[in-house]
C-alpha cells in the first residue's frame, strides 16, 4: 500500500516542522510548500519550492494527497505599520486562494482542508470563556483591530476557496508551547526572560492567556483529520487558559526564579517598541477553551500550564 499523503503549504516553520515530524511517525508522505531553496528530501519527507503567489511545477505535489494544511502567512510578530500589514494580509490571502484554485481541478482533491487561523478573533474577556460560539470582534483595550481584520479576511479567502467535496476546518489555533530555538517559540523566549530576572507579570497580569503543547497540536490536528464530522471553526488550545501572572509565576517557579521583575504598561510599550513587535501580543485577554475537540472526545495529554511546561523544559 502507498503511505499516506500530507502537504504541508507554507510548512517550513515552527509549526510545519512540529507537524511533519509528527505525521512522518505516523508513516505518511510529508511534502513541504516552501519559499525557500528546497532542502535534499529526508527519509519520507520533500520539500517543493513555490512562491505562494503564482501557479507552477508545484501543483504536482497536490496530487494524491489526502490532506492539506495551509500554514502560510508572514509572522504578527512585527511593527503594524503600513507595509507589513500588507504583507502580512497578502502573505495570507494570496496562498490561501491560489490553493483553493488548484484544489478546485484537480480530479481528485485532498479529503480535507486543514487552514490555520488564529484565536485572537475572540473578543479580548476576562469572563467566561470563548468556545466556537464565542464572540467575535476587536476591543479597544487590547489595540487588536488590524488582528482582527487579518484574520477575518484569511477565514473569508479560506471559505470562498474550498471546493465542493473537501471537508473544510479553520484551526484557530492559541500559543504553541515547544522545544527548541526558533524565532516563534515562545516558550524559549519566556524562558530566557525568566532566567534574567524579569519573568514577572506583564501590564496588570489578569490577562488570560491561551495556550497549547506541541504535542497535543499534533495530536489535535491528527484526530481532526480522522474524524469526519469536525469541520468548520475548530479551536486547537488546551482546556485550561490561565491569567498571565499566574503563567509567569509556575514559570518562575520551574525554573528555580524567585524574583520577576514585572512590565508595566509604559515599559511594555517601550520594549514592542525597540523589539519592532507590537502590545497586543502580550496585554490581549485571550481566554479559549476548544469545544468541538472535547466534545468528540479527544484527550490532552497537557491539561494544565505546569504540567506542560514541566514536560518541555
Amino acid at each position: 500500500m502507498n503511505p499516506r499523503k500530507i502537504v504541508l503549504a507554507g510548512g517550513s516553520g515552527f509549526m510545519g516542522g512540529l507537524l511533519a515530524a509528527h505525521f512522518e511517525k505516523l508513516g505518511w508522505t510529508c511534502v513541504v510548500l516552501t519559499r525557500h531553496t528546497p532542502q535534499p528530501p529526508q527519509k519520507s519527507r520533500r520539500e517543493v519550492q513555490w512562491d505562494g503567489m503564482h501557479r507552477g511545477a508545484w501543483e504536482s505535489a497536490l496530487e494524491g494527497a489526502e490532506v492539506v494544511v495551509n500554514l502560510c502567512g508572514q509572522s504578527v510578530n512585527c511593527r503594524y505599520h503600513a507595509r507589513n500589514r500588507l504583507t502580512l494580509m497578502e502573505s495570507r490571502v494570496r496562498p490561501t486562494r491560489l490553493l483553493g484554485e488548484v484544489m478546485a481541478e484537480m480530479k481528485t482533491p485532498p479529503k480535507v482542508w486543514l487552514n490555520a487561523s488564529t484565536a485572537t478573533l475572540y473578543r479580548h474577556t476576562f469572563g467566561d470563556p470563548w468556545d466556537e460560539d464565542g464572540e467575535v470582534g476587536a476591543h479597544p483595550d487590547a489595540k487588536d483591530a488590524f488582528s482582527i481584520d487579518l484574520a477575518q479576511a484569511w477565514e473569508v479567502a479560506f471559505q470562498e476557496s474550498v471546493p465542493e467535496g473537501v471537508r473544510p476546518v479553520l484551526l484557530r489555533s492559541a500559543m504553541v508551547l515547544g522545544r527548541g530555538k526558533d524565532a516563534n517559540n515562545v516558550l524559549s523566549v519566556l524562558r530566557r526572560l525568566t532566567r534574567l530576572g524579569l519573568g514577572g507579570r506583564m501590564g496588570h497580569g489578569r490577562q488570560f492567556v491561551s495556550w497549547i503543547h506541541e504535542r497535543d497540536l499534533c495530536r489535535a490536528l491528527e484526530w481532526i483529520v480522522g474524524h469526519e464530522a469536525l469541520e468548520g471553526v475548530v479551536n486547537v488550545c488546551a482546556p485550561n487558559p490561565l491569567p498571565n501572572q499566574e503563567m509567569m509565576r509556575l514559570l518562575r517557579k520551574r525554573l528555580n526564579r524567585p524574583f520577576g521583575l514585572p512590565a508595566p504598561a509604559w515599559a511594555l510599550e517601550l520594549g514592542a517598541f525597540f523589539l519592532r513587535t507590537e502590545t497586543e501580543l502580550i496585554i490581549k485577554s485571550r481566554r479559549v477553551v476548544p469545544g468541538k475537540l472535547i466534545a468528540s472526545g479527544f484527550q490532552f495529554d497537557f491539561p494544565e500550564f505546569g504540567g506542560a511546561i514541566d514536560e518541555l523544559l
